[in-house]
């Protein structure tokens, strides 16, 4: 479940040494394997490591002290990814620019961060209009919008073990209950662009969400699938989680692993 040639998986590798030496999340090893259930320990410096720095081993996090989950919508929770091309292809072809290039950074960020990138000089006013064109293009395509693999048997994990979820997306309110609720999922706690003064990769948003939960970010496990959105998760100083083979402290291929890791 944890790839072997991401950071996590070379933290298990160095932990596979002979019996009786010292393990760096404390104790012994031994020699015998550990159960598929046992936690395993994240080693990953803050969020402000200084270039250079050799951190020590104590500076870890099991994944059975994670208090608290927060899951991106968009290619996370939800399959909008069709959806979301075909918005943006639209508004590229409506505004005289280059689909691909408007494709290449649209995922994970909010709309008018994209527009703004792809009009640099454009004022405020017109890079609002032209946000407000692109998410009107999505409201209403809701076709082939559902819940991604793995997602059922993660929300029951979470619900079994009483582990408090927020989901926390680039989309406006609107755009964020549609999609949650043509996939069938009901959010307790729901962060959107509206609640928040700096989108991704900030990590206002997740902040937010590890506040109104009443948990520390450090406690929280981030789960994204957007380069933005995991160095939003890495700057609240959470556990993050990636999909689709991008780097995170854990690198799933979808969330049923993460199920199975938390159960």
């Amino acid at each position: 479940m944890i790839d072997p040639a991401g950071p996590f998986g070379a933290g298990l590798a160095a932990s596979a040494g002979k019996a009786g030496e010292r393990n760096p999340c404390g104790g012994a090893l031994s020699s015998a394997p550990a159960p598929a259930s046992a936690s395993l320990c994240l080693m990953r410096p803050p969020p402000r490591a200084r270039p250079g720095y050799v951190w020590p081993v104590d500076l870890r996090l099991e994944l059975s002290d994670i208090e608290a989950v927060l899951l991106d919508m968009d290619g996370t929770l939800v399959d909008s990814d069709a959806a979301v091309e075909r918005a943006w292809t639209t508004w590229a072809a409506e505004f005289g620019v280059d689909a691909a290039a408007v494709l290449a950074i649209a995922h994970g960020s909010p709309a008018d961060s994209t527009v703004r990138k792809m009009f640099a000089d454009a004022t405020d006013d017109a890079v609002d209009r032209a946000a407000t064109r692109q998410l009107e293009l999505q409201y209403d395509d809701l076709t082939g919008v559902t819940a991604l693999a793995g997602v059922e048997d993660l929300l029951a994990v979470l619900t079994r073990r009483n582990l408090p979820w927020a989901v926390v997306t680039s989309a406006d309110v609107r755009l964020a209950e549609a999609r949650l609720g043509a996939a069938g999922i009901v959010a307790p706690l729901l962060v959107t662009v509206e609640d928040i003064s700096a989108g991704k990769p900030d990590p206002e948003g997740f902040l937010l969400a590890a506040k109104r939960l009443g948990v520390a970010p450090e406690r929280c496990l981030v789960v994204e699938d957007s380069e933005p959105g995991l160095a939003a998760g890495r700057a609240a100083g959470a556990v993050t989680a990636a999909l689709k083979g991008l780097d995170g402290d854990v690198r799933l291929t979808d969330l049923g692993q993460l199920a199975e890791l938390l159960a």
